[in-house]
């Protein structure tokens, strides 16, 4: 059975539904932990297959796109969004731009603040080295640019689709 440090994907299955709980009931829990990291590469490994499939112009990632993008934009006009600096996005300053632009979003879209991988460099797959964890928010706005912008659309070239993982 696949591990992930010392939790098992059992374990991790069946203590899924728990991750709908509020945070605030958690304290520092290795396995819940676990179940978001898993559930942050699953989402990953999909949107990834989905980009390798699908016209990245033609995909609608929730049902508010325009107002994401359009805020987006008004927000970070200059952001260059081809190749991302994990640095840049987290520092003091980063942070200071980055944390209204989400929270306008707080009631609009669900899990708005969940952890998600995005790819730093648009022109490569997922790895360890090209994945920066953001929140959902911000994984909606950077990849409805690329996609709006064109910065995806060579992905479908470069890339075919995986077979995902047994849980996914």
């Amino acid at each position: 059975m696949a591990q992930i440090g010392s939790v098992s994907a059992d374990q991790l299955m069946a203590g899924s539904s728990v991750l709908s709980r509020p945070a605030e009931e958690f304290e520092n829990d290795a396995t819940v932990e676990a179940m978001w990291a898993m559930k942050a590469f699953e989402h990953a490994e999909i949107y990834f297959n989905i980009l390798c499939s699908v016209d990245p112009k033609l995909l609608k990632l929730t049902p508010h796109d325009d107002l994401i993008y359009k805020s987006f934009r008004e927000v970070f006009p200059s952001l260059s969004i081809a190749k991302l600096s994990e640095d840049e996005m987290k520092s003091p300053e980063g942070k200071n731009k980055w944390r209204p632009f989400c929270e306008q979003f707080k009631d609009i879209i669900e899990d708005y603040s969940m952890g998600t991988l995005l790819r730093a460099d648009c022109t490569d797959e997922y790895s360890e080295q090209n994945s920066i964890l953001v929140s959902r928010i911000q994984f909606y706005a950077i990849e409805l640019a690329r996609n709006r912008e064109g910065l995806n659309d060579l992905i479908r070239q470069k890339f075919k689709p995986k077979k995902l993982t047994k849980n996914s």
